[in-house]
């Protein structure tokens, strides 16, 4: 007699099926959880034997260094907005860093033009991306912050920035080093960090000081054991900008440890600039501008992106500008697990960058300062403290008398219909805090003005 019986494993089948809820069944990430989760619970077993089937035990599947990941902590904000949504409540959604706004029409006519030529069909360019983008990366570098750097040895090009984040513990670190990571900051240098198998080190940032790191306490045997120092301005969450001298001070944080062998193995100064080109009153400056850096010498890398400024982050494209070296070692990591950008993308990357100055992109600049206009009194009207940015997507406000962020976010969900991102979600020091993203147009954050003022702390 054959027998068939529903998988034993259907309590990890409603986890993954509740994960890919979370994820939303219109992301890739949730499609994939949903499509396993039912896989699972589809899966048979066949026995000969009348007896009882035997008990499985359940699999096992995620590794150690998935499991050491930072929790997701949003799920509760998460679900309340799926709900309201389904209630069909008008949701405002202030927490996704995303345009809303187009690629420009000439970056899309040169990806079309691109993607005809049957070369640009094949494999990508290996060997750190195509000479064309390359150059245009040096060209921008060149024009935008006087740094000159050469194509071919200084830069390689990634999947957005985020990509070549991720990757650089695994092209520069051995297991046990120790990364230096703001906090609070974007969760993936964290993230990289341990996938690593690396210990991270936070480097506090507080209002009092511009949410920049007061490197001078960090303990001495931490500088010494450091092989990355991560710095992140304009700031993902904080909305904070840098000035030139920050970037000079942690070149000399990083020298003596390059001078201190066998004691230290050298730390490596790694800057995020994703948001460079999104600027107000401050223009953000280039770790490469500051008077003690040499790319040729100065253990160092920074991560551009093309994600915000042209409104491409689908398309997945970025680029590093660091020590020939470090380059050579990051791109050697991503010959061996990605097959690079498609080449019709960098085709047009490669003419985004070449039209940095193209009015498109002063509109969206001018967007975004209208948006950040049009909260920041919304906001101050409520009782937030916020400073408003002069560069950067975001805006970073304290929560009415430093209520907890959770429950400020959950109550403006609950109650207005508005969607933020706690603090909290990012780091304990960002539990009085939360950031909104200038992804609503102007008259929408007005709205959000309406429906907050009724509203008691």
């Amino acid at each position: 007699m054959r027998v068939h019986m529903r998988s034993p494993l259907l309590p990890n089948n409603q986890a993954m099926t509740e994960s890919a809820d979370r994820l939303g069944a219109s992301s890739a990430e949730g499609h994939t959880l949903q499509t396993r989760a039912y896989a699972l619970a589809m899966t048979t077993v066949s026995t000969v034997s009348t007896h009882a089937p035997v008990v499985v035990a359940p699999l096992r599947v995620r590794s150690d260094r998935l499991s050491a990941l930072p929790p997701f902590l949003f799920d509760e904000i998460d679900r309340k907005k799926r709900e309201r949504i389904a209630a069909g409540a008008d949701v405002i959604n202030l927490g996704v860093g995303d345009p809303d706004q187009p690629t420009p029409g000439f970056i899309v006519e040169a990806m079309n033009r691109a993607m005809r030529d049957l070369v640009n069909q094949q494999y990508p360019a290996v060997g750190g991306g195509l000479t064309v983008f390359r150059e245009a990366c040096a060209r921008f570098m060149w024009e935008r912050f006087g740094v000159r750097v050469d194509p071919m040895r200084h830069v390689v090009c990634t999947i957005g920035s985020k990509d070549g984040i991720a990757h650089l513990p695994w092209a520069v670190t051995n297991p046990g080093d120790t990364i230096l990571v703001p906090d609070p900051a974007y969760p993936v240098y964290e993230i990289g960090a341990v996938l690593a198998h690396c210990a991270v080190s936070k480097t506090p940032l507080a209002p009092e000081r511009g949410w920049t790191p007061d490197l001078g306490q960090v303990p001495e045997d931490v500088r010494r054991a450091a092989r990355i120092l991560w710095m992140n301005y304009p700031s993902n969450p904080t909305a904070a900008s840098a000035d030139v001298g920050l970037y000079e001070r942690a070149i000399e944080f990083i020298r003596p440890t390059w001078t201190d062998a066998p004691r230290s193995r050298g730390c490596i100064l790694a800057s995020d600039l994703a948001y460079s080109e999104l600027y107000f009153e401050h223009t953000p400056v280039s770790m490469w501008q500051a008077p003690n850096a040499d790319i040729e010498t100065t253990p160092a890398i920074e991560f551009h992106s093309l994600s915000k400024t042209y409104n491409m982050t689908g398309w997945r494209i970025g680029f590093a500008i660091g020590q020939p070296d470090i380059i050579k070692a990051l791109a050697g990591i991503k010959a061996n697990v990605d097959s690079g950008v498609f080449n019709a993308i960098q085709a047009a990357g490669a003419v985004a960058l070449d039209n940095f100055r193209a009015p498109d992109i002063e509109r969206m600049r001018t967007l975004y300062r209208e948006r950040r206009d049009a909260i920041v009194p919304v906001l101050r009207s409520v009782g937030c403290q916020v400073e408003s940015p002069k560069a950067g997507f975001f805006v970073w406000a304290r929560t009415p008398g430093g209520i907890d962020s959770m429950s400020f976010a959950s109550t403006l969900l609950e109650k207005a219909d508005t969607v933020v991102v706690p603090g909290s979600g990012f780091s304990p020091r960002g539990r009085e805090w939360f950031r909104v993203a200038l992804t609503v147009d102007a008259q929408r954050l007005l709205e959000v003005g309406r429906r907050i003022s009724t509203l008691r702390w």
